[in-house]
């Protein structure tokens, strides 16, 4: 036909070709025999995975509630016994073409029967071992149907096809197939440095003899190590001069100097906060403009620190290097607190010491050393005589415990049991002139 697109072209002589082929198997002794192999190959297959599929699932199978490598092991390796039927078939196949084509000088029935067994073999892989969606979606769109070009034989036309169409961005020059190999590849490098980014950093963050920081630094690090890896792989598969990638990382620092110094401040910002340790996630920071709160999460950005009251506030990384940071958590020190309360004028001041002092002493969370509570008086107030009972915690008040408020009751039920009141506000007004008279108008 004239005039046709040539891909239809080749698709009617690939038909044409295959109607021949099956023609001629139908016709030839040599392919009925090759069809008998392929049945008695499939019937042994067949009869070995009944027979070796229960014993292995035994094998693997872990007693209940163990744990362990081995456990895991195990587990994992019960999700390939589906493939043991396709993959015997396979085997006993390719031993059947070997022994056709040594005999008869022919096995394209038998070879073809093999091909038809690692496609089945692929359709089980996809449908009963993975479990992982994004794995499931590739296989299903990418694995099912190249396994079935290539039983049909037509597998290596297309990718010669594909091979020869070239695409050109600039000075970049690639092939058709090298983007689809490397859209496959990226989508499984960066699935694969994902998963590993997972695994690596939940196995440096149960390293509990490392301090929090420096496993925040390991694990940023391992971050940066995957992806770069995975990127720099990805540009070898995709035929890609790195070259190219040099230039483009030049234009990208002229950036970087240019419009996101900011952004490269922070950044830096944040490996000097994880290499140094002074802060790190859990600490509670209150920072120069008076907001206060847990440090929850470190980024290469940003801190996100949690507010007492629950908010969540992104804090650059840049502000714990340019500004005073004040860290109430640092190395577990203790911390002094002042409970003020005024007491009136009427009472003998020189009680009060040693009643407030007790009263706060004895509850729980005060601290022997550095000091025990001490009161002081701190002035003389147009109510009455204002004290401070200083006292020592391991803690932070108003984060892990409410220490203030609490040794505020102590003060007042111990003033309260001596019958000592705090001053009630009163004012006293002097009115001037009482009792003349009013001038007449």
């Amino acid at each position: 036909m004239d005039g046709q697109p040539e891909i239809l072209g080749k698709v009617i002589d690939w038909l044409d070709q295959a109607g021949q082929v099956a023609m001629g198997w139908a016709t030839s002794p040599a392919a009925w025999s090759q069809f008998a192999l392929l049945v008695l190959a499939a019937g042994i297959a067949w009869a070995v995975a009944r027979r070796l599929t229960p014993v292995l699932d035994r094998l693997l199978t872990p007693a209940e509630g163990r744990g362990g490598l081995l456990a895991v092991t195990g587990r994992f390796a019960r999700r390939f016994l589906p493939l043991i039927l396709p993959l015997a078939a396979w085997g006993l196949t390719a031993a059947g073409e070997e022994v056709t084509r040594s005999m008869f000088d022919s096995g394209e029935v038998i070879a073809f029967g093999k091909r038809v067994m690692l496609f089945i073999a692929a359709r089980i892989f996809v449908r009963e071992v993975l479990r992982d969606p994004f794995l499931r979606l590739l296989g299903r769109y990418v694995l099912i149907p190249a396994m079935a070009l290539y039983a049909l034989g037509v597998l290596d036309d297309i990718a010669l096809r594909l091979e020869e169409t070239v695409v050109e961005l600039g000075d970049i020059r690639f092939s058709a197939m090298g983007l689809i190999r490397g859209v496959i590849a990226g989508a499984v490098l960066f699935w694969m440095g994902s998963w590993s980014n997972r695994q690596s950093a939940d196995y440096i963050k149960k390293q509990e003899e490392l301090r929090p920081a420096t496993r925040e630094l390991a694990a940023k690090a391992a971050e940066l190590a995957i992806f770069g890896a995975a990127f720099l792989l990805l540009m070898s598969i995709m035929g890609i001069d790195l070259t190219a990638v040099a230039v483009l990382g030049g234009a990208l620092g002229v950036g970087v100097g240019l419009g996101l110094q900011q952004i490269a401040a922070n950044f830096v910002s944040g490996i000097i906060l994880l290499v140094e340790g002074q802060t790190t996630v859990g600490d509670f920071v209150e920072l120069d403009d008076g907001s206060a709160g847990t440090i929850l999460r470190m980024t290469a950005r940003a801190c996100i620190i949690e507010t007492v009251d629950g908010r969540w506030v992104v804090v650059p990384n840049d502000n714990f290097i340019t500004s005073r940071v004040v860290n109430y958590s640092d190395a577990g020190k203790s911390h002094r607190y002042t409970a003020e309360f005024v007491v009136g004028y009427e009472v003998d001041l020189n009680r009060i010491p040693a009643l407030t002092e007790a009263a706060v002493q004895e509850l729980a969370f005060t601290l022997e050393d550095p000091s025990p509570a001490q009161c002081e008086l701190k002035g003389f107030g147009e109510r009455g005589a204002e004290f401070g009972v200083e006292f020592w915690v391991n803690g932070i008040d108003g984060v892990t415990d409410s220490y203030v408020s609490q040794a505020l009751f102590a003060i007042w039920n111990a003033l309260r049991a001596e019958g000592i009141a705090p001053p009630w506000p009163h004012r006293v007004t002097e009115i001037r002139g009482a009792g003349q008279p009013v001038p007449a108008a």
